[in-house]
Formats: structure tokens, sequence, C-alpha cells
């Protein structure tokens, strides 16, 4: 398996020339890069006008590994190949760089570049990337890959600090200014040639001595790319890249690894969602919640971007107005901040009529009413980020339980609360900071059996619970808690105005029939989007039916599960479901929502016509796309399992091929979709005006992506 890791943009607000002065001092060896014993010099070669130097070393490095296991590779230190290419015209340093000692058991590729920022020539973008594959080495693969991983991140900030060392000490000398490459002006003398016959490796320094002042090492992004959810004024060169300033300042501290994660989870979405991602600290929640392995975190993280999409959670809080008894009887409300700057929810469990309110408004309305909790909470820590200029990710909740009892566990409340929990757990992973439970009466302990499995090792590691009175004075909520915010009914002074609750009056029940219509009709219709399966030889087809040409068709989809060949066909004829014959009823497919339309007897290029090229879509891509129809007719979307490419019968097959053929045939494939049929003059581009747009990642990116599609036949932006 090869492990890759993923730098964010690091900023030097210095010269380009003054970086590339400082990044010289390292050679040939450097004491402050202990590992680094020294390097020679293999090859050398500048051009004619100077602009360009490119010097290829051969570099000596001491890794920090076992001795037993130095002895069985017979080696004592590691030798790596260097490539620099400098190019002063360009103002850029590219460096590649890869491992000569064991190339043929362990591969270790490196790709850095020094740029000039693209919003300031004053200063200095670096960048690095690399890839280790193990491929065989003497069966200590994985200690290998542990040494290796650990030696070349815990090298990566010392390289940060020995740049800005070097730097420092150049101020020191008085070297503030290295002026710019300019082309060499016109040889006529004798001593010119003379001269230029000893080409300077850098440009002549220009030395000033100016007042000692210390220049400015202050983050690019005081504000940051709207891509990461704040408003952008210094932005990078590209939107899927991130300043190591910024990680620091917006979302906390990260070692090396947690930071490759992020960014490498994020070029993911970036390339499957084509701009419609999530907010960083929104990924970063999942990656934590997951302890940074990408492949679970990728996992869930997609499960819930489609679950947000599906139930349009992102307008939840423009949307949702909750019933007023909800508002008069749900006894939970925000209400200052922790002692961390933490948003503050206070919960009065033990005084809400959970009986009262699911038979008044329904297990959906309290459900949604959570969610947009929740939402309101991410909100609010983005809020706090910007006051307390520290990253703010999660909030505390403080739930009172005076007055719980066994009314409190009727059987449909208690399973009203383990769907809360189980959705919450699944879309809003590590956003709850702290949870201070006060005043737990003997009952809890039943209540704590029913719902503690449902929630997650990393969630319950954050409880802290207080029986009786023994929340009050030193260790209990003031260490928590500020004295003067702690609210009145828990013997503080502060008024909280959080509804007191009670019992709801049986005269807003609501019968079994309301509340099933209001739980599966009213609330979650709000959905556009529809959901199907696609098993191997039993496509997914949908028929749409045009009756002028010049129509736009619009699609929305998602691969959910697999991956899916999509394709859109035209026929004159009105398909119907597939049936055995004409006299029999429709035959039972796969999947309850599995539709086929185009009859086996139909011939390709004679009953129906191929319309757009098809496109094979992988499992977690989300694709938008629009076809103008030329012609009125039917229109067939129709979404096919994507098989393996065959095996020859003459080669040794790969194991990758087999792997997949047996993955493809074991399994189905599952979509969700929306399709809108729009007029022509209403159509102003391929996802302006397709409704489904509107649910996709809107509020928890600032960017989507709305690609504009002016041909007769738009196909799909990914």
């Amino acid at each position: 398996m090869v492990q890759r890791y993923q730098s964010p943009v690091r900023v030097y607000k210095y010269p380009f020339e003054l970086v590339m002065a400082a990044y010289e001092k390292r050679f040939p060896t450097c004491p402050l890069i202990p590992v680094f014993l020294g390097s020679e010099i293999l090859s050398e070669y500048q051009s004619e006008d100077t602009s360009l130097h490119v010097v290829e070393r051969s570099c000596k490095l001491n890794v920090d590994a076992p001795r037993l296991l130095k002895k069985i590779a017979g080696v004592e230190y590691i030798y790596f190949i260097q490539k620099n290419s400098l190019n002063w015209k360009e103002r850029s340093l590219r460096i590649e760089a890869h491992n000569e000692t064991f190339s043929s058991r362990v591969l270790v590729n490196e790709l850095c570049s020094y740029i000039v920022h693209p919003d300031n020539d004053d200063w200095t973008c670096f960048e690095q990337s690399a890839s280790l594959d193990i491929k065989s080495f003497f069966g200590f693969e994985s200690t290998v890959e542990k040494i290796a991983m650990k030696q070349y991140t815990a090298n990566i900030k010392r390289g940060k600090e020995v740049i800005e060392y070097y730097l420092n000490q150049l101020t020191a000398q008085g070297i503030t200014h290295i002026p710019r490459w300019t082309p060499p002006a016109t040889i006529t003398t004798v001593e010119a040639v003379a001269e230029s016959s000893r080409p300077p490796l850098a440009p002549p320094l220009d030395i000033r001595v100016e007042p000692a002042e210390p220049l400015p090492h202050s983050s690019i992004k005081e504000a940051i790319p709207s891509l990461s959810g704040q408003e952008a004024t210094t932005p990078l060169p590209d939107a899927d890249k991130l300043d190591a300033d910024y990680i620091e300042r917006y979302l906390g501290h990260l070692c090396p690894m947690q930071e490759s994660c992020l960014i490498q989870l994020r070029q993911w979405l970036q390339e499957t969602h084509k701009g419609k991602i999530p907010k960083d600290e929104h990924i970063l929640r999942f990656l934590r919640a997951r302890d940074f392995n990408i492949d679970k975190a990728r996992e869930i993280l997609c499960q819930s971007l489609t679950w947000r999409k599906q139930y349009q959670v992102d307008y939840i809080l423009e949307m949702w107005r909750p019933p007023q008894v909800l508002v008069e009887y749900y006894t939970g409300g925000w209400h200052h901040h922790d002692r961390d700057g933490r948003p503050l929810y206070i919960l009065r469990l033990g005084q809400m009529d959970t009986k009262g309110l699911l038979k008044a408004v329904g297990e959906e309305a309290i459900l949604r009413h959570v969610l947009s909790i929740n939402e309101d909470g991410q909100k609010r820590c983005e809020e706090n980020t910007k006051v307390f200029g520290r990253p703010i990710t999660s909030w505390t909740c403080l739930v009172d339980l005076e007055g719980l009892n066994m009314r409190h566990l009727w059987r449909p409340g208690v399973k009203a609360l383990l769907r809360v929990i189980e959705v919450v757990e699944a879309n809003y992973p590590e956003t709850l900071g702290r949870l201070l439970i006060v005043r737990a009466p003997r009952v809890f302990p039943v209540l704590w059996t029913l719902v503690s499995p449902f929630i997650n090792e990393n969630t319950r590691q954050k409880f802290l619970i207080y029986s009786g009175n023994n929340y009050q004075g030193a260790g209990g909520l003031v260490d928590y808690i500020d004295k003067e915010i702690i609210p009145d009914f828990l013997g503080g002074e502060c008024v909280c105005s959080i509804p007191e609750g009670g019992m709801v009056p049986k005269n807003l029940y609501q019968t079994e029939e309301a509340l099933e219509y209001a739980d599966h009709i009213k609330l979650w219709t709000e959905t556009i989007y529809k959901s199907a399966n696609v098993f191997k030889g039993a496509p997914h087809e949908i028929v749409i039916e045009i009756l002028e040409a010049s129509s736009v068709i619009t699609w929305d989809f998602d691969i959910l599960k697999g991956d899916v060949v999509f394709n859109i066909f035209h026929s004159k004829r009105s398909p119907q479901p597939c049936r055995k014959d004409s006299s029999s009823p429709l035959v039972p497919l796969p999947g309850g929502n599995n539709v086929q339309l185009i009859e086996r007897n139909w011939v390709l290029g004679v009953d129906y016509s191929m319309v757009e090229s098809l496109l094979i879509c992988r499992e977690g891509e989300s694709v938008q796309g629009s076809h103008v129809t030329r012609w009125p007719g039917f229109y067939i979307l129709q979404w096919k399992m994507h098989s393996s490419p065959s095996i020859s019968s003459t080669t040794l097959p790969r194991v990758d091929d087999v792997l997949a053929s047996l993955q493809v045939s074991s399994h189905k494939c599952k979509i969700m979709f929306y399709t809108e049929v729009l007029a022509s003059e209403d159509f102003r581009g391929s996802m302006t005006s397709l409704e489904s747009c509107q649910s996709g990642f809107s509020h928890l990116s600032a960017a989507t992506t709305s690609s504009s599609q002016s041909q007769s036949s738009s196909l799909i932006s990914r």
C-alpha cells in the first residue's frame, strides 16, 4: 500500500530571492537538521542568461532506526538523489527527490516547490508532498513504514524552522533585499566578456542596512478563502489548498499527518463534488471521529452529506419554524458560553413532558427541532472562533435532570430519544465538547443503561455526571462555567430565559392518524430526491416525456454505492416497465425501487437511440448536468452497473482485476437522484435553475458549482 503525505501551504513573508538565499545555506551540510549528514553535487547546469539553474545532489541521511534493523539491512546511512530546478525568471524552485538506497524494495518520492505568492510579490509559498511505497523489506515492512513516516513528518516542521533561522540570520547581517533577476546587458568590452565567463549562481546581493525592525510573520490569512468559510483577502493559488497558519488559527493544532489527512480528504471531495464541499472544520470533525483514518472518515462523511442533501438540512435554520407547543414546552435553549469559549446549551430534561410533546407534535418534529439546534450550534461556534481569536469547534451542553422519573422511561419516548441520538451521532460527530449532567436522580442509571450503548465511546468520555447538589462549589460547575452565568434554577444569579416546561395540555394532543401523517408526509416531503438500486443485468431507468423540442432535462444524482454508467436515450415509443410477456403481470425485479423500461426486444438505432455519450460514475461522486432536447418524444435516463474490464484468457489476470470483478458481482449499486424539465427560456445554465442545486452544500460551503452549459448537448460536470 502506498502511503501519501500532502502538506499545507506554508507562507514566508519574505521575497523569493531572500528565501532562496536562506535555502542555499542548508548546503552542503546543515547542523540544524541532525539526520542530514552532507551532500555532494553530481551535476550542475546553468542557462546562458543565468535564469535557469539546475543542480543534482546526492544527500547522505542518518535514519533513526533500530540498530538491529540497520544490521539486518546491512546499511548505516541512506542516500537520496535530489534535483533542484531554480528558475530566477519565473521565481520558482522545484525540488524532486527519491531514495537511491533500497530503491528496489522501498520507493520514496518527494516533491517540493517554492513559488511567489499570487497576491503579494514579496511573499513566498512553500508546498511539499511525498509518497512511500514499501514493496518488501525482509519482513519488516510495517516497521519500516512507521519509521519512515515518523521520521519524515518530524522533519517537516523542522524544515520550516531552518528556513526561518537562516532568514533571521540574513536579517541580522543586514541583508534585507536581493534584487530580482534581469536579462544580462549586451557585452561590448573584453573585461565584460571575461567577467561573464564566471556566471553567478544567484543574483548579486544588494546589501541594505535598515533599522532593526522584525519582518512580519503573521498569517497569510487574517481572512481566509471562501471555501474555508471566511471572507478572502489573500487567497492561495488553488482553492483546494490550505495554508498552515490558517489551520493553526481557525482549526487548531494538528500534527503533520493530521494536516495531510485533512488536505487529502478535502482534495478528494473537491474532485468528486466539484467545489460543493463542506467547510474545513466540518471535514475535520469526521476525521477526528475516526481517528484520522481517511477511508473510514470519507465513508461516514459521504453518507452524512448525502443525508443532508436528501433532507434539505442545509436550509433547516431558514425553513424550520417549530410548532408553538415546542416553543412553550421544549425546555432547552442557548445560554452564553463556558470558560473555554464554547457556546453553552442548557436542557432541563427533567422538566420536559416528553410523552406530551410526542403526542402533540410527533417524533419527526422533535427530531427536526434537535437538528436545528445542532445547526445553530455550529453557527455559534464559528462566531465564537472570530470573537475569541482561537478555534471553537464544539459546544457544551448542561443537562438538568431534576424531576426525571419513570414517566420519562415511557417506551415510545425512549425510542424517540434513541433515534435522535443515532441521527446526531452519525451526522454531528465531535460537535459536543463537554456534557455536564446535574441533579441526576436515582432513576438515571436505568435511563443511562438504555441509551449509553448508542453513544460513541469518544462522546461518552466527555460526560460529567453530578448527583444531588455536589455540582455546587469547587469541582463542580464553576470549573467549567463562570459563576456569573450559572442559571438561577441551579443556585446561580443569572436569570435564564429557557422555558420551564410542564405538562402539555391534553387538548393539544393529536390523533394517531394525524401524527402518522405528520411524521411520514408533512415534515419529510421537503426532499426532492429519490433513491434506487442498480443490479447487474438490471439497470434503473426513468422516462421523461418531452412535448416541445429545445426543452432542457436537468439532473442531479449521487452514487451512494458501487460504480455505475449513466446514459440517456430517446424513443418515439412510450416505454413500459418490463413484463414477461404482453399478457402476464409485471415481473418482480430484484429491488423494490428498481425500474426497467427498455424492452429486451428493442433494437438500438431502430426503436431507440443514444443522445449522450455514456459516463462512468464512481462511488461517492456527485454528478450534475443537463441535456437540451432536439425532438419531442420519450427520453430515458439509465443508470447501469459498471462492469470491470474483461480478463483476457491469454494473459495472466492481475489480482486487482480479479478482486474488482468479484466485488462488482457480489453487491448492488445504489443511487440517489433528482430530475427536472425546464423550458428553454427558463434555463440559465445546467444547475442554476435546477431546484436540486439548492440542496447542495451551500450552507456548508460558501462556494458551489454552477457550470454553464449552452450547447445542445451539455454533459456532466463532476
